[in-house]
């Protein structure tokens, strides 16, 4: 794309725009954050003597609003050391300096009449070209564009951004007639490749597509309890994870997103769709218009459908509301014969089928959620978009749903729905057992399902053309979930290894959490095996929610408790050994971390060539918390690179310090960037893609780019520098402090000592140079010893068993 973004300008810095201006900074942008500036004095200003022309007073409600978005947690930036990206100013002496911005985005109030001064504003200091957008969730795109002038208009559009902004993925770009292409196209582009985003394009409708589904899904659901006479604790087991939808299910979020906020964008729908079939939908039932009468708005008011509170013991415990009463008592456990079936499902279609063959509640409740949404989706089409799988887009990136309505509906079966839908006994307002004509039309042309894998690539039914065309985009990802079928060249009960086409391969774990164990070490394995004799390259990524939870300490801790030691030992060896197979393999490895990478997932990414990781990954080695040391390399691979850093005496001190407090406070990474503070990643080793769905191409083009470069086998290091008795006596003092401070226990110290032993590389009476297996040997021994350890089996035990004692 030709257009350049360096600097961007957000006006109004509440919740929204405070988020919005630290993922800009996030992505390296320099970043203008204005607001109003206050009326008055605070009495704090007055005993100050500052004035009302005073710029720490002019800039209060920015620089406030900024201080509480970086203060929450989880944090809206990558890294404390890109808040100087951030400058804060105020509309009335600050507004001209949007002069030499590239991107205006308004995030002021929701209220027409004010967003129109602002753009007022914006025109007299705004440079022809510069794009502006507004982030509203529902005023009309082209209201605000009136009496604006044609540059204006050209480049002016809506980009709704949803909150939180760094972690939910979907942006939504809602154009007016006047928008140029090359502004849509811009923006599509640069949200996906440079925000992380999934970009879905919008009409300009009520709450455009995200907010137009999810509410009325979510409000449908409002009505249903009335029905069915369900409760609180009922519904949220039903549309939580076991529905393929977050944790927070529907009232939980309810409460987190705020009753009020829900109850507005459904007055805004109500007034503004008012030939919107289920328009009856948007009315509130009796019970939530009397929770908001009482200020029961969820999180921001202390309760809304749960309550946390104090009991008898001091602790805390949640309550939750009876929807009858309005009264909150504890919470039931719920019971489903359905629920308990999809628990052993993985896929997540195959459980759709399974949630909706079942015959007690939650089968009935499945049914009448989905038959009407799936009525109410096929009639939105053409209305707020012409391509029915940017709604799929908004729900899976907006809210969390594992499958978009129409994905859930392919899984049922598309044809032997309809009837279904006709014949439901649930009905809700506007519900008329029947779907939109195209829908019959798309079964009549011979296509069975709204979407097909074609050659690995998703194909959606274009309701124009009457066939099957590749999303945009598509061809560029590359998803295992489409290839699994075609490409896979060998596979166990833990590793599928797929062939990625250019000579490069995939090992992809697919265990419980992606843990490591047996099958996944034969994997790994397996892996460079062929990839060495056959292949290119070798990446190492999946497609789960997690990239790995680290090893599988469940078998750890049966063989320490058997006390089959030289199981153990093997099994230590075997995992060390594979993690060096990774780094001097024949062929360039890249990892492909994501989300949690912890323990031995944290240790293979350290040994890659290369690790091409997502922007939101969670790195650390965990393994003080389970009573050990690293023992996959981990510990080695530390020792290694604090080496590496050594310059002076002093240095020396410090660099071992901060690798061993990495260790020792088990520290996970809140970010990609963090990772890197923290020494898990190399300078010139690394690489960040900001968009999940991008990742794996992006590691796939990074082996390539290795082996096109005339990849050569790296020889392993013999030429470590560890401090011996020197560091030990550092390591020693400092955990016999902590330990008379009452800091750690008796275990931990024992812990950071077999640490330190093995980072300072043994009893050595000099600084002396040494080889990474005799790192290994030193890992290993320590890691059995520890191993041996009662408090450690007892910390294995508490985590496997949460909580349980340890029996004799």
């Amino acid at each position: 794309m030709s257009r350049n973004i360096k600097k961007v300008a957000v006006l109004g810095s509440g919740v929204m725009g405070s988020r919005i201006a630290c993922h800009f900074a996030n992505i390296g942008m320099e970043v203008l954050l204005l607001d109003i500036v206050p009326k008055e004095l605070l009495p704090q200003e007055e005993a100050k003597g500052l004035t009302l022309q005073s710029t720490a007073v002019r800039n209060r409600i920015v620089d406030l609003s900024l201080n509480t978005a970086l203060q929450t947690n989880p944090s809206p930036i990558y890294s404390k050391s890109y808040i100087p990206r951030i400058t804060t100013g105020n509309f009335d002496d600050n507004m001209k300096d949007i002069a030499s911005c590239d991107w205006i985005i308004e995030v002021v109030v929701e209220r027409l009449d004010i967003k129109k001064n602002v753009f007022e504003q914006v025109e007299k200091y705004r440079r022809e070209g510069t794009l502006i957008t507004s982030n509203t969730s529902g005023i009309p795109i082209h209201l605000m564009a009136e009496n604006r002038s044609e540059d204006f208009k050209a480049h002016f559009c809506g980009t709704h951004f949803f909150n939180p902004p760094r972690y939910l993925e979907l942006l939504e770009i809602i154009p007016t007639s006047h928008t140029s292409k090359e502004v849509i196209d811009f923006l599509t582009h640069f949200g996906d490749k440079m925000l992380g985003k999934t970009v879905v394009l919008c009409k300009d409708t009520p709450a455009f597509i995200g907010n137009r589904i999810g509410v009325y899904s979510m409000l449908a659901i409002t009505h249903l309890v009335e029905k069915m006479e369900l409760s609180v604790e009922e519904v949220d087991k039903y549309t939580g994870p076991a529905m393929g939808h977050p944790k927070s299910a529907t009232f939980r979020t309810a409460d987190v997103v705020g009753l009020d906020t829900l109850a507005n964008v459904a007055k805004g729908l109500l007034q503004n769709a008012p030939e919107d079939e289920a328009n009856g939908i948007f009315h509130l039932p009796a019970y939530l218009d009397k929770m908001l009468e009482n200020k029961w708005l969820g999180e921001k008011s202390k309760q809304g459908f749960y309550k946390k509170q104090k009991d008898a013991s001091g602790g805390s415990e949640i309550l939750v509301l009876d929807l009858k009463t309005l009264d909150y008592s504890g919470q039931d456990k719920v019971k489903s014969s359905t629920l308990e079936s999809t628990k052993a499902i993985d896929d997540i279609r195959k459980r759709m089928k399974v949630f909706e063959e079942g015959e007690d509640k939650a089968g009935i409740f499945f049914r009448a959620m989905h038959y009407p949404l799936f009525e109410y989706v096929s009639r939105r089409v053409p209305e707020i978009t012409d391509d029915f799988y940017r709604i799929d887009d908004a729900m899976r990136a907006g809210f969390g749903w594992e499958l978009g309505p129409f994905e859930v509906w392919d899984a049922l079966g598309v044809r032997a729905t309809l009837e279904k839908i006709k014949t439901e006994e649930k009905r809700l307002p506007g519900q008329q057992g029947e779907v939109a004509p195209w829908v019959h039309e798309m079964l009549a042309s011979g296509c069975e399902s709204f979407y097909k894998i074609v050659n690995g690539v998703k194909h959606y039914y274009d309701l124009t053309s009457k066939m099957y065309k590749p999303i945009p985009g598509a061809e560029d990802l590359i998803v295992l979930d489409h290839i699994r079928d075609t490409k896979t060249v060998w596979k166990n009960a833990g590793v599928t290894i797929a062939d990625l086409g250019d000579g490069i391969l995939n090992c992809e774990f697919h265990t419980k959490m992606n843990t490591i164990g047996g099958e996944v070490i034969q994997g790994i394995n397996k892996a460079i095996d062929l990839a060495e004799k056959e292949y290119r390259g070798l990446v190492i990524s999946n497609d789960g929610k997690n990239f790995s939870a680290g090893a599988n300490i469940g078998m750890i801790f049966m063989m320490a408790v058997e006390q089959e030691y030289d199981e153990l030992n093997m099994a230590v060896r075997t995992f060390q050994n594979t993690a060096m197979r990774i780094r001097y393999s024949a062929i360039p490895v890249v990892v492909a971390p994501f989300q949690l990478t912890l323990g031995g997932g944290c240790e293979f990414s350290m040994h890659a060539d290369f690790v091409q990781l997502h922007a939101e990954t969670y790195m650390g080695l965990v393994e003080f918390g389970v009573g050990v040391i690293p023992g996959g390399g981990g510990s080695k691979e530390f020792a290694l690179r604090a080496s590496d850093e050594y310059k002076s005496d002093q240095i020396v001190q410090n660099t071992l310090k901060d690798r061993f407090l990495t260790i020792g406070q088990a520290k996970v990474s809140t970010s990609a960037v963090e990772a890197a503070a923290l020494g898990y990643l190399q300078q010139g080793r690394y690489a960040i893609t900001m968009n999940r769905k991008r990742l794996l191409a992006d590691a796939k083009a990074k082996a390539l780019e290795l082996a096109d470069a005339g990849y050569v086998q790296p020889a392993p290091r013999h030429n470590i520098k560890v401090l011996g008795n020197q560091g030990l006596g550092i390591v020693y003092v400092g955990a016999s402090s902590m330990r008379a401070g009452n800091y750690i226990s008796d275990h931990d110290k024992k812990i950071s000592e077999k640490l330190g032993w093995v980072m300072c590389g043994g009893n050595l009476s000099s600084p002396t140079e040494v080889s990474e297996q005799y790192l290994l040997d030193l890992e290993r021994k320590a890691f059995l010893e520890l191993c041996a350890e009662r408090k450690t089996l007892e910390r294995i035990q508490h985590m496997l068993t949460k909580g349980k004692p340890l029996r004799n």
